[in-house]
């Protein structure tokens, strides 16, 4: 088939890679690299590459054969900016999160329903091997039901200048929670907890806490400020635990028979609250994954989704559901770490 021509706007922390993954598929004709920074852009593509450079969105737009757009922008442009792309009659990639409100995000996600194109969140983490597994675990019940979700995302990073830490890092974990547990993440509300401690002017070390179904829970920890680096998720389930460990190259997944069950009431007498509790104590399994780069495989779903006329797996619908979080979340922080019911934000 005829390769899908694409262009990329924004080449700055994520655009590179953008660019690497694009040009090397054989599925994409890669036709323009755009930037308001012409020389940042120049030196992405290369002196030699044939592909064009250019400062204006606009000769990407008037593009007969540009089918597709990247965008890699920063958040608060991806409304104004997918929205011409999406009017411009363009297929859309973009990057995490999907839009800086849900209002701009149900406007991306109409726009690209009522013009019959494809709109596809950047969510990279969702096409890790690793975390395919976990989705399978989870939707072949291996792990029981789930109990409870630690998630921690740690570095000594970039603060952002214009987005707080929850912003930043925990799309990519509210990301994976939504496309490993499917329905099962419906948090009903959310509790976000964020420090300044250098003066930032925004939270760079926060605390989101999400109730599950069925008295579960989910807790994320984001923080720029750690000088170890840390990308773990423990998801809880009552048969068994799956540990995902980003940085372990050789065993990036873990599932353990491990966990507590509890029994019987305690003989009368007792208090009514006692019971018997028992540990379970089985092996641990790490299943054997190949080792991919995730980016490969969004492109690939990207190119698939518009060549087969289809919602791709992390759609524009998975990017909203990740932006009612956020704005919940930053509600929440505002009001000293409330509850905030997800509603208020559909």
């Amino acid at each position: 088939m005829k390769p899908v021509g694409v262009a990329i706007v924004g080449t700055g922390y994520w655009g590179p890679n953008l660019f690497r993954n694009f040009l090397g598929s054989e599925n994409v004709d890669l036709r323009w690299v755009c930037d308001l920074v012409g020389a940042r852009a120049r030196k992405v593509v290369g002196r030699y590459s044939t592909v064009k450079v250019t400062e204006s969105i606009e000769d990407v737009l008037d593009d007969p054969d540009v089918e597709a757009v990247a965008l890699a922008t920063p958040a608060r442009t991806h409304g104004p900016l997918g929205m011409a792309c999406l009017d411009a009659g363009k297929h859309l990639l973009i990057e995490k999160p999907l839009a800086s409100s849900v209002t701009e995000g149900e406007k991306l996600v109409a726009a690209a329903a009522d013009h019959g194109l494809v709109l596809m969140c950047d969510h990279t983490y969702c096409y890790t091997p690793a975390v395919r597994k976990l989705r399978e675990l989870v939707a072949s019940g291996v792990l029981g039901d789930i109990q409870y979700v630690d998630s921690v995302r740690i570095n000594l990073g970039l603060v952002q200048p214009d987005i707080d830490v929850f912003w930043d890092l925990a799309p990519h974990d509210l990301s994976v929670l939504d496309f490993v547990l499917g329905e099962t993440f419906s948090p009903p509300s959310v509790a976000a907890h964020g420090g300044d401690p250098i003066g930032a002017g925004h939270s760079c070390v926060g605390y989101l806490t999400l109730p599950l179904p069925g008295k579960a829970i989910a807790h994320i920890h984001v923080n720029w400020l750690s000088p170890t680096k840390i990308r773990t998720m423990i998801i809880g389930g009552s048969k068994r635990v799956a540990v995902w460990d980003d940085l372990h190259p050789t065993q990036r997944l873990s599932l353990y028979d491990r966990g507590v069950e509890l029994g019987e009431e305690l003989a009368e007498g007792a208090r009514k609250e006692a019971h018997m509790v028992s540990y379970r104590l089985g092996e641990m399994v790490a299943p054997a994954l190949r080792e991919i780069e995730a980016l490969q495989e969004v492109v690939r779903e990207f190119v698939s989704a518009i060549r087969d006329a289809r919602q791709p797996l992390t759609d524009g619908l998975a990017g909203l559901r990740v932006l009612r979080v956020l704005e919940a979340a930053s509600y929440s922080l505002e009001r000293q770490g409330v509850l905030v019911p997800l509603a208020s934000f559909d």
